[in-house]
């Protein structure tokens, strides 16, 4: 195990009636920038139970929607303006990782001097942002929890992520009930984004480990088993909660305390849904990571081995190891198919043209990915190509 520091200050309002409290948290604001997407918010009257939490305590506020699911910089912008021209002093994020991923950055840019496009694309480095909270509307991200943000911006098809404890986030108000009218799809992508989180800081190269690793397992299998009922029985509540808790706990730091994470996957699926805007990041995760697990398996096979025991139930009798480790990959593919998620690229829309110019446009950024198995250009080419 390798030395750390932990940090996850975040408060959690958890249960059917935590939206009551909320009026109450934020009563000593003097003006607050609500943030959220769509109009789902809106139509199942999750936004309504927000604006009357805050006009109940004479709050002031100002409503921003819009947000889209690979957040956009240009949004972020407006944002800012509103904040910096309004005294804003504090942004309440009403909805999933996207919507609070925006506020983070509508947080960092409304204590910026400059473009807060300089802090994403590793030109500065700000340590100042407004306060945010969150009312959490879909388990998938774990921004909630988080000190990251990760956004697109229109211009050039780039998608990075900026880290800092100053945007992480106060509050966040979680009833699993809000998560009721999630669509089907939507549900699988959070699924896999959180079993993500938790494989992304699984595959290390650390040794003694052990705590962590068991906690990893633990949380995975807990998903993939509230996951399959929360697809099939939207309204099932201890399986809904489940996810909004593992969700959060998954990207709050816990699961990668003592080991190196990896990441590589995640930065190969910013190119896709950066050039792709209507790709679903878990969607993409879903298609790239079983190519991962298969380019990477030989640096560590007894971790994969593990892994295919520990949380996906397969046990080596009679196989190789190397067959094991892949029939633990298979089935992680069939659970993936089992909500929906696409199989390969093209099922993304994504052509064969693409490949060269998303590992370059990674590589250009990154040089290297990964920590497991360092990733570099001719290896995301290959990783694409698998996946294609």
């Amino acid at each position: 195990m390798i030395d750390f520091n932990y940090y996850s200050p975040t408060k959690v309002i958890f249960g059917k009636d935590s939206i009551s409290q909320l009026g109450e948290t934020l009563k000593n604001y003097k003006h607050i920038l609500v943030h959220f997407g769509g109009g789902s918010v809106k139509t199942n009257g999750i936004l309504d139970a927000v604006t009357e939490q805050l006009d109940l305590f004479d709050v002031k506020y100002t409503l921003l929607g819009g947000v889209s699911p690979n957040p956009l910089l240009s949004l972020c912008h407006k944002g800012i303006d509103i904040c910096k021209n309004n005294n804003i002093d504090f942004i309440l994020a009403v909805g999933g990782g996207s919507t609070i991923d925006s506020s983070k950055c509508i947080a960092l840019g409304s204590k910026y001097d400059g473009d807060i496009w300089d802090a994403y694309s590793a030109k500065a480095k700000p340590d100042k942002a407004l306060p945010i909270g969150v009312v959490l509307t879909i388990a998938a991200a774990g921004s909630e929890l988080s000190g990251s943000s990760v956004i697109t911006n229109d211009e050039g098809a780039r998608k990075y992520s900026y880290a800092h404890e100053a945007i992480r986030p106060k509050f966040a108000f979680m009833n699993p009930e809000f998560t009721f009218t999630v669509s089907k799809y939507q549900t699988a992508c959070g699924i896999v984004d959180i079993l993500m989180h938790t494989f992304e800081r699984y595959f290390t190269m650390v040794e003694d480990v052990a705590l962590t690793d068991s906690l990893c397992e633990a949380l995975c299998k807990n998903v993939i088993n509230a996951g399959w009922i929360a697809y099939n029985d939207p309204t099932n509540y201890e399986a809904r909660a489940t996810l909004m808790w593992a969700g959060s706990i998954s990207h709050n730091g816990l699961m990668g305390v003592g080991r190196q994470m990896d990441f590589g996957t995640h930065k190969l699926e910013h190119e896709l849904s950066a050039l792709y805007a209507n790709i679903a990041h878990g969607a993409g995760l879903a298609v790239l990571f079983p190519q991962w697990c298969r380019y990477a398996m030989d640096v560590d096979i007894d971790r994969f081995c593990r892994f295919a025991k520990e949380i996906w139930g397969v046990y080596g009798d009679g196989l190789t190891k190397k067959e094991w480790a892949e029939k633990g990959i298979i089935t992680m593919e069939t659970f993936f198919r089992s909500l929906g998620m696409p199989k390969n690229l093209r099922e993304l829309g994504i052509k064969k043209e693409d490949i060269a110019y998303m590992a370059k446009k990674c590589a250009d950024f990154y040089t290297q990915i990964g920590s497991f198995k360092p990733i570099m250009y001719e290896d995301m080419i290959n990783i694409y190509n698998l996946a294609f």
